[in-house]
């Protein structure tokens, strides 16, 4: 039920959301439509714009994440893109059937999407490994950074990774001086410019001052969106493009099938993980079912107009509730923002750069990297480093499809091998899937009652690891906000794996953050072993505020208490 009680802030952070949503709608969609040729940048521009529009309003209106924005994303732009690249380049293959392919995989991504939410698939993904997730989007964006090299230089490139790698050389002695300034210039904005001001977003600023430069200087050589359609989007039976006579639709349904399920499961992901990202901010609650069912009607209704289809968007959403945005309409004024622009202003896009939102799409593969897993790879367990490489390398070197297999393959024996570890070394099934943060443990009754009444014990009762770090959160999130001192007691903490670290790092962070003194005890050997070589210890929990023994925390605490009277 759409909310009508903040709706100054929701028109203000929808309309903020849609104007950072607008540069990348046209930046995705052109990168998914590149393979087909000088034709694919106009059909590219509109599909990302329709995409973002209707996946963003009926996402908003059916979804169960209020202040989330939806559309295209880098990962599910990229899945498109094989799609696409593949169906044109197919025997028999054309616009037909390169529209009509992506319609009915982006239909099949909301259908799967829905029947995920229908049976409840939504918390299973606190089950996927860090390592897996980090290795998958750091490929991603590293997919992402290769294929725009070529724009960037004002030249066009297909195939492999292998390929487009093995060919840049080639394409770089015969680079556009003025589409490489232009899209370095792009770079340079959005990193700059919010160093001046945040009030406007920099990938806007970019996008118009770039642009504008362009139309007065030489751009002989240097591709340009060029015209786009206007109007409402038409269903893709209905498209003048689309000629459904030259359809091989038994072909092309089969074929649309396993990429609407990857983009399901991917766009699913991607949608949960933005929702976490929201609630962290809001301190409300998503309801991950409802959301995976919002997310695939906005996707069934975006593929039917031959939008591109996407998922919950994490940097729109976040500038929707830094502006203000805090309920479903916010999500639904971006998306009628976005269709303004579709159907007044399609006459100035059409002057945009390729290699200007080459820049644009450079920033966001680099922002998908995960570098701080990279820089951790040294520390973390030697198996969790190998999962990361080798999602990376499949992601990059082979395909989404195989690097999704064999991610979700590694989730599911990660999670059987350390829960048999656990289980084979005595611990109770209590113990592998609880945080007891009611019952006092038997060492504390000896607290002093000076201490007692100003402190809070949050007891963490068995092994952090990628599949405990929701529950983990969940009781993290109780700590009561007068609490000015927080005792986290790791005594049965027997293990912890790289998502329950940087989730105890993140968690204590957001308790500081609250001007809360955080103390720990009793860590165990592994746990320790992490948070001092990842440098929680002493970097964010200082040496002095851990201690060998509940009595040693509590008789610090007090003489501290002592000495603040």
């Amino acid at each position: 039920m759409i909310q009508f009680n903040n709706i100054k802030g929701d028109i203000f952070g929808g309309i903020t959301a849609g104007i950072v949503a607008l540069p990348l709608a046209l930046a995705f969609g052109i990168q998914a439509f590149s393979g087909i040729g000088a034709d694919g940048a106009s059909i590219g521009a509109y599909a990302g714009l329709v995409g973002a529009t209707l996946l963003g309003f009926f996402a908003a209106l059916f979804g169960g994440t209020h202040s989330q924005i939806s559309g295209p994303t880098g990962p599910m732009t990229v899945i498109s893109a094989t799609l696409i690249t593949g169906a044109f380049t197919a025997p028999g293959g054309n616009f037909s059937t390169v529209l009509v392919s992506m319609a009915l995989a982006a239909i099949f991504c909301g259908l799967f999407q829905i029947l995920f939410g229908i049976i409840k698939l939504g918390k299973y993904v606190r089950y996927i490994p860090y390592p897996v997730l980090s290795g998958f989007m750091s490929g991603i964006g590293v997919i992402i950074i290769i294929q725009q090299l070529y724009p960037l230089v004002g030249q066009s490139g297909n195939g492999s990774m292998l390929d487009l790698l093995t060919g840049f050389p080639a394409a770089l002695s015969h680079t556009s001086i003025t589409a490489l300034l232009l899209g370095l210039g792009t770079v340079l904005i959005i990193y700059l410019f919010p160093r001046i001001t945040k009030v406007v977003p920099s990938t806007l600023v970019a996008l118009i001052v770039m642009t504008v430069i362009s139309l007065f200087v030489d751009m002989d050589g240097v591709a340009i969106i060029g015209e786009i359609p206007s109007g409402l989007p038409m269903p893709f039976f209905a498209n003048a493009s689309v000629s459904l006579g030259e359809i091989d639709w038994g072909t092309v349904l089969s074929a649309a099938i396993i990429p609407g399920l990857t983009l399901a499961g991917l766009g699913s992901i991607d949608t949960l993980l933005t929702s976490v990202v929201a609630d962290n901010i809001t301190k409300t609650k998503h309801n991950s079912n409802q959301e995976l069912i919002g997310q695939g009607i906005g996707n069934a209704v975006a593929g039917l107009f031959c939008g591109l289809p996407g998922a919950g968007a994490t940097m729109r959403t976040v500038v929707n509730v830094k502006s203000g945005g805090r309920t479903q309409l916010s999500g639904m004024v971006h998306a009628l923002f976005l269709l303004a622009i579709m159907l007044g202003l399609g006459f100035v896009v059409k002057y945009v750069p390729l290699s200007v939102l080459a820049g644009i799409l450079l920033t966001v593969g680099w922002g998908i990297i995960d570098f701080k897993g990279f820089k951790d790879l040294p520390k973390i367990p030697r198996a969790d480093a190998v999962v990361l490489i080798v999602v990376f390398l499949v992601t990059v070197f082979v395909d989404l499809l195989t690097a999704v297999g064999i991610g979700m393959v590694i989730a599911c024996v990660l999670f059987m091998k350390r829960a048999s570890d656990l289980v084979e070394g005595g611990y109770s099934s209590q113990e592998l899937t609880g945080f007891d943060k009611e019952s006092p443990w038997s060492d504390e009754g000896g607290m002093p009652d000076t201490v007692a009444h100003k402190i809070y014990v949050q007891r963490l009762n068995g092994p952090i690891f990628f599949g405990t770090i929701n529950k983990f959160k969940e009781v993290m999130q109780t700590v009561p906000e007068e609490a000015r001192i927080v005792i986290i007691r790791m005594r049965l903490v027997s293990f912890m794996d790289q998502s329950g670290l940087y989730a105890m790092e993140e968690a204590i962070k957001d308790l500081q953050d609250r001007g809360v003194e955080v103390l720990m005890t009793i860590i165990q050997p592994q746990p320790l072993y992490m948070l001092q070589t990842h440098h929680v210890i002493p970097a964010v929990v200082p040496e002095e505020h851990t201690f060998k023994t509940f009595e040693d925390c509590t008789d610090y605490l007090a003489k501290k208490l002592k000495n603040e009277n």
